[in-house]
């Protein structure tokens, strides 16, 4: 029988070796009610190897190809012994005690089903980047994340429910998954942790917000803070999440986002000359249209 733990530590590394030895750096690897997974999703140069010979005592997974967030994600879940599943984006930096909180505050409640901690940018002063989302709008899908840019002076030190998780760092039951189900992989990228909070709150669990802990994110380090790769998959899975979650305004909210904001997005990047983000914008809109 596989040893049992209170708590799973889920990243994914994709061609990111450097990030990711800088999280595992943060761990002692001596705590017996804690394993660390790392998924490698189809690195080159041999980055899962490296990463198993620099820091024997965590799980290294190799998936063979890029499984895309939700994929690698899954794939460490079904690799997981833990009772509660901490996945945590591999460009961020920890506090091992802080895991512990989300898990005490996890477990306080049988309705929490997910938790997030505080985050703050790794750069730029270490301003908020997540307190907790507002609700999305029931047309245009829109929300806002509380704090966002913040200089924290302690004013989202409360620990409150939110609508959503926060992709970078969200503990998770295994129960709860067990339940509703693991994450999406039909997005690929962008919007898995949106949609699988909705999940989450249809099998009435909640989701809160511990600013009791805190993780250091170093924000697009993967795909850039701006790209052709984050612009198509944003513009495509924003349409496919309308179509998986959106009841009485989906028309509304389809007109909305091709014809006001997918064709201001072709014009403004074309406008600057910046033709492969507006190819990239009208490619996920095609795209979405061919699902």
């Amino acid at each position: 029988m596989p040893q049992e733990y209170r708590i799973s530590v889920i990243t994914v590394n994709y061609n990111g070796m450097n990030d990711t030895c800088a999280l595992l750096d943060c761990f002692t690897f001596t705590e017996e009610d804690m394993e660390v997974i790392v998924v490698d999703n189809g690195s080159k140069n041999g980055e899962a190897a490296v990463i198993a010979r620099k820091y024997p005592k965590a799980k290294v997974i190799e998936a063979g190809e890029n499984l895309g967030f939700a994929g690698g994600n899954n794939l460490g879940i079904r690799n997981a012994h833990g009772r509660l599943l901490y996945l945590v984006n591999n460009d961020t930096e920890i506090n091992v005690a802080d895991i512990y909180k989300l898990a005490d505050k996890l477990e306080s409640s049988e309705k929490t089903g997910m938790v997030c901690p505080k985050i703050k940018f790794f750069f730029d002063n270490h301003k908020i980047q997540f307190a907790g989302f507002t609700p999305l709008s029931h047309v245009t899908f829109r929300n806002k994340g509380i704090g966002y840019g913040e200089t924290d002076h302690g004013q989202y030190d409360k620990p409150c429910k939110t609508p959503y998780a926060h992709g970078a760092a969200m503990m998770v039951k295994k129960e709860a998954i067990d339940k509703v189900g693991m994450m999406p992989e039909c997005y690929f990228l962008y919007y898995e942790e949106l949609d699988w909070s909705m999940m989450m709150r249809r099998g009435e669990y909640e989701i809160w917000y511990e600013p009791s802990a805190t993780v250091l994110h170093k924000e697009s380090q993967t795909t850039g803070a701006e790209s052709p790769l984050k612009t198509y998959y944003i513009t495509r899975n924003r349409l496919l999440f309308v179509k998986r979650n959106a009841t009485e305004y989906r028309l509304l909210s389809y007109m909305y986002m091709i014809f006001i904001v997918g064709t201001r997005d072709i014009l403004k990047f074309s406008l600057k000359g910046r033709t492969k983000m507006a190819k990239a914008t009208l490619k996920g809109i095609v795209d979405f249209i061919k699902l």
